[in-house]
């Protein structure tokens, strides 16, 4: 006796409107992208053709391109779960050591690259020891890098006896200030950071752990991932970008001060959770990081060409923080829950 069993239902047979739903990704990034289009329209309505001119747009992106640079690293940090309050400090103690005068001598003599690869192994250095107290001596992040902060500060205003101390390696200061296909050299290794961040988080291995690690240590620990050896490695990496930010900080002012990078860590930090990365780890985006901080630099740029107070920027940049973060949750709830 022969039985015969009905064909499956073909999968064509599923609503054709899943088929046209966004990605999150797509629609948060869409989200900062009217955010920006639209700050710069208040910047054409309010500032008139100045906003608009060549100039000024470069001016927003070398603005944009050294604290841009603390945010890639900072991206990692806050997907894996963590978070960095140091990076303003270790930037003003890299661009400080990297401009004393033996480091300044031995550039003269060798290379000028021996000012940027003092500052990012002075950076590499502090988010070592952020990385070891953190992932071996259990601090917590947020504890360890508050000691940090404070002691990178002081550290660089012992060594420069709070002095400010100017670059005279010329040959170092002609190549940050050249204009490549008329784009300054600071916005080039900020778009360059960018790209090498966003392969190493969407294409690697590391990325694919890091995103494990802040969504879940003990399941990533159980999967076989090395959860202590990645978190040190995150918090070097942010490090470094701190002090390679230093040294193109270094570059644009032309000397090495114990003030530089100042509340950096918050801008930081905000532009990275406005452009998508979740404070609780798990998800991050380079994408939305970068928008992050052009969005920033943007209203900042159009507060100065309107005369406005720094209050009055601080408060607009807390509401927008708020606002842009809603709208991202809104986003992306609908395209969750979108059959």
């Amino acid at each position: 006796m022969s039985t015969t069993t009905a064909p499956a239902a073909p999968p064509e047979q599923a609503p054709a409107r899943r088929r046209f739903a966004l990605p999150g990704s797509l629609v948060r990034n869409l989200g900062l992208v009217i955010a920006l289009v639209a700050l710069c329209i208040v910047g054409y309505v309010t500032a008139g053709d100045r906003f608009l001119s060549t100039d000024n747009f470069v001016t927003i992106l070398r603005f944009a391109a050294v604290i841009g640079v603390v945010s890639i690293g900072m991206t990692f940090v806050i997907t894996a779960g963590g978070i960095d309050l140091s990076v303003g400090s270790v930037l003003g103690l890299a661009s400080i050591w990297a401009s004393t005068l033996a480091t300044q001598t031995m550039a003269g003599q060798v290379h000028w690259s021996i000012i940027v690869l003092t500052a990012c192994l002075v950076g590499a250095g502090c988010g070592l020891v952020n990385g070891v107290l953190i992932a071996y001596g259990k601090v917590v992040a947020f504890i360890a890098t508050l000691a940090m902060m404070v002691g990178a500060r002081g550290l660089a205003e012992m060594i420069s006896d709070k002095r400010t101390q100017i670059v005279t390696e010329n040959d170092f200061l002609d190549f940050f200030r050249g204009s490549p296909l008329g784009v300054p050299m600071l916005v080039w290794i900020f778009a360059l950071v960018a790209a090498l961040g966003w392969v190493l988080l969407n294409r690697t291995t590391f990325g694919r752990r890091t995103i494990a690690v802040g969504g879940n240590p003990e399941a990533a620990r159980l999967a076989g991932i090395r959860v202590r050896e990645h978190t040190v490695a995150l918090y070097v990496l942010c490090g470094l970008c701190a002090g390679l930010a230093g040294a193109m900080m270094l570059a644009r002012t032309t000397a090495g001060s114990s003030t530089h990078g100042t509340l950096y860590e918050l801008d930081a930090i905000a532009a990275v959770v406005v452009g998508g990365t979740l404070l609780m780890g798990g998800r991050g985006t380079i994408v939305g990081s970068v928008l992050g901080v052009l969005i920033f630099s943007a209203l900042s740029n159009i507060f100065t060409l309107n005369n406005l107070s720094i209050s009055a920027q601080s408060v607009t940049k807390g509401a927008i923080i708020v606002v842009a973060v809603l709208l991202q949750q809104r986003f992306a709830s609908r395209s969750l829950s979108s059959p």
